[in-house]
């Protein structure tokens, strides 16, 4: 649960940059849509009436729920057009999808065996598709060479999420819980070996934007002087 609370909040410096800027630029809604889906799944997995004994599964899971919810109505406020549209039908199907997932399993299926069966191939699914949404982008690292938009808190908490679970899953036997969370540390160790190999890039990146702001502050000192050399000689 401490390693989970880590990860959930680790995209906060990513959403302190689209509040300042007032725009989610490049950034992908994936992880975030994907994760609240991986916790409305591990919620439902960890009732009393499907796997009884699961109150770690439940509390951890629902902060999340509450967590990522925040990111995607921040993502909804500072999104526009056919982004935030795509933010708004995933979110509706995602509600659509638990519901219907939970009404089938609680009536069709008797006994909680067979429902954690079903709900835990459900979440080793999208547990996996969690941890790899990250790697959404990877194509536009690869093409820019930079991870810019690549979190780096978020992959270094899924990988301690995805370790941690995993023993904890193994000293249980919860071949659901192991899955995800094994693919989950593994997932995560990609995304670094990313950021590690165009690290240098993005520092390249970011001395560039700096020179050429410096540059654009310069041009503008010297155009203000020249536009007030004027005005004070048209003057006399």
């Amino acid at each position: 649960n401490g390693t989970a609370l880590v990860l959930f909040p680790s995209p906060v410096p990513t959403f302190i940059r689209i509040w300042k800027k007032g725009s989610v630029e490049q950034y992908s809604p994936v992880p975030y849509v994907a994760t609240l889906l991986n916790c409305m799944m591990w919620v439902l997995y960890g009732l009393q009436l499907v796997h009884p004994h699961s109150m770690l599964v439940i509390t951890i899971n629902g902060t999340g729920m509450a967590i990522e919810l925040t990111y995607v109505t921040l993502f909804l406020l500072y999104s526009t057009g056919a982004a935030r549209r795509k933010v708004l039908l995933l979110l509706a199907a995602e509600v659509a999808f638990i519901s219907a997932v939970a009404a089938l399993v609680l009536s069709l299926a008797h006994t909680h065996e067979r429902r954690s069966m079903i709900v835990g191939i459900l979440c080793v699914l999208f547990g996996t598709s969690m941890y790899a949404a990250p790697l959404s982008v990877i194509k536009m690292v690869i093409q820019t060479k930079s991870v810019e938009y690549m979190p780096l808190f978020l992959s270094l908490a899924s990988l301690g999420n995805g370790i941690c679970w995993t023993t904890y899953a193994l000293i249980r036997f919860d071949l659901y819980i192991t899955i995800p969370n094994g693919l989950g540390a593994l997932f995560a160790v990609a995304q670094l070996i990313l950021l590690a190999t165009y690290y240098k890039s993005i520092q390249e990146i970011i001395e560039a934007r700096k020179r050429k702001a410096d540059q654009v502050a310069m041009t503008e000192v010297v155009i203000d002087g020249k536009a007030n050399n004027h005005a004070g000689a048209g003057h006399y």
